[in-house]
């Protein structure tokens, strides 16, 4: 009976936004099987399994908002990571209405509110409802953010009648609503896998400072008031003094991070021992190359431009980690951060040789194409990034490095993107009051010189160098007016289309409350 109730579940998320008969019949299927097994604790437990599994290694909704960057680029090397122009087209921002990764991202998004709202159709208890409504405003939000339209879905037991469709601030508004509505009744402890206070009040810092690009994305503006909101949500979580910031970055992000990370707001849980979360695995995999441990599929990049806003002492640049989970590393080689240069064998320290030609040193070039056709080079170019430390001591795909959303320098960032952009400063704190107190106060605890001054374009770079490959990059450029303009291996954009992804057109098939995006037709 589990694997019955499993298959229907799925199979009604796959088919949330149509109006078929099909639809009714599976729905009434559904209520006629034994459901007495289907708890509102199982069902949350898929809902947080559900967003999560989108932000993993080369997952849909974390290469669309990633590799559509200047922080990223996952280069055709001779015949590999081709996939009929699939990833090309996410960094030149040539895609098309129908490109599947981009159409994967919307669809997982809508079956991840679905599986949250299903949750309160099963009697749960007033927190696992709103733990449930927190995740529906989560994937809402990231639709509204690549999408602009977010069908939404109230009743789940009529699938004749459409879902209604949000847009712009509408989507927003009602984002907001909800997060007020449950936010009370969050837990005000606890992991951070669990959804909490702070984690919404993050969620509503995201959705305020963004307010204005959802209202007109292409020229946003940014009312005092929301900024406001902004900084006093901020002044809440830091003064709940429940994080600091960390003195390891990698910290953060390590397969311990559940109990090194002192930053962490709210996470996607990741397990081996429970067989649970999202492909962790495929964040070395995708980097590294074949003959390094792990052996993997020397694939994605960073662009040298990005590389050059680190200054050399700046520990985000990352170098030899130590942990738990690492390999013997005898030479103490670099194993986080960005890859440049000569690549060592971290179990005996030896030099490692590409695979062809067998004779050239594995070493990470700074400069990289997003067509690779030279077999002699191909399989060193571009500088690999190793955001999470990878989990030797777990095989398979599931790792422990549990996948982080939302964290205090993020919210330090917004606070001072948010006092530059019009809203009132606050009394000093433990991170100062103006937003270059701020964002010193973070560069001092990642080794980096304290800045003379700062202004937008300095704290867009700020964020870079903090939040890379966090799949925070296209949100940062789209609202500083830079995402469509040209930089390595792109051109500018032709027109404002590409600040919205298509609608994929199996969503407008079945559900008329749609329309596709402008420039889309």
């Amino acid at each position: 009976m589990k694997s019955i109730k499993i298959f229907l579940i799925l199979f009604l998320a796959v088919f949330f936004f149509s109006c078929t008969k099909l639809e009714e019949n599976f729905r009434g299927e559904l209520e006629q099987a034994n459901n007495s097994n289907i708890t509102a604790s199982g069902l949350l437990i898929t809902a947080y399994n559900s967003i999560g599994g989108t932000f993993h290694g080369n997952g849909s909704m974390w290469s669309a908002s990633t590799i559509t960057s200047d922080e990223a680029i996952a280069p055709t090397r001779g015949p590999d990571w081709y996939d009929n122009g699939l990833w090309q087209a996410l960094h030149a921002h040539t895609w098309n209405p129908d490109h599947e990764f981009l159409g994967n991202g919307f669809n997982e998004m809508l079956t991840a509110q679905f599986a949250a709202s299903n949750v309160l159709q099963y009697n749960p208890t007033a927190q696992q409802a709103a733990e449930a409504r927190f995740l529906r405003a989560l994937s809402m939000y990231w639709v509204l953010d690549g999408y602009d339209q977010v069908p939404y879905r109230e009743d789940l037991t009529d699938f004749r009648v459409l879902p209604v469709t949000l847009k712009g601030t509408e989507a927003a508004d009602f984002i907001v609503s909800e997060l007020e509505a449950i936010i009370a009744t969050l837990p005000d402890t606890g992991p951070a896998y669990t959804a909490n206070k702070n984690a919404a009040r993050a969620l509503l810092m995201k959705t305020y400072l963004n307010k204005g690009v959802y209202a007109n994305r292409a020229a946003p503006t940014f009312a005092p008031a929301d900024m406001n909101k902004v900084i006093s949500l901020a002044d809440e979580i830091i003064n709940s003094n429940k994080y600091q910031l960390n003195d390891n970055f990698f910290d953060i992000f390590a397969p311990d991070n559940d109990v090194k990370s002192k930053e962490s707001i709210y996470t996607f849980f990741n397990s081996a021992s429970a067989n649970r979360g999202g492909n962790m695995q495929g964040f070395g995999y995708m980097v590294c190359h074949y003959n390094m441990n792990p052996s993997g599929w020397n694939g994605f990049a960073t662009l040298s431009d990005f590389y050059d806003k680190f200054q050399a002492t700046d520990k985000r640049l990352g170098g030899y980690y130590d942990y738990p989970a690492a390999l013997p590393n005898p030479g103490k080689r670099d194993n986080v951060g960005f890859l440049i240069g000569q690549q060592y064998n971290l179990t005996t320290g030896a030099a490692l040789f590409a695979r062809n030609p067998s004779t050239a040193p594995l070493s990470f070039t700074r400069e990289v194409k997003i067509n690779e056709p030279d077999p002699n080079t191909l399989e060193f170019t571009g500088i690999r990034v190793i955001k999470y430390p990878f989990d030797y001591k777990n095989s398979g795909v599931q790792k422990d490095n549990d996948y982080v959303m939302f964290r205090l320098a993020d919210v330090l960032l917004m606070k001072a993107e948010a006092i530059l952009r019009g809203g009132t400063g606050t009394a000093a704190g433990s991170y100062g009051s103006t937003a270059l107190d701020i964002v010193n106060s973070l560069r001092a605890k990642r080794g980096a010189n304290a800045l003379a001054s700062i202004d937008l374009n300095g704290l867009l770079d700020e964020r870079g160098r903090e939040m890379y490959w966090e799949a925070w990059r296209r949100n940062d450029l789209v609202r500083f007016g830079k995402y469509l303009q040209a930089w390595q291996e792109k051109a500018a954009d032709n027109g404002t289309a590409n600040l919205l992804f298509p609608i994929p057109s199996s969503q407008l098939a079945v559900n008329p409350n749609l329309t596709q995006n402008p420039g889309y037709n």
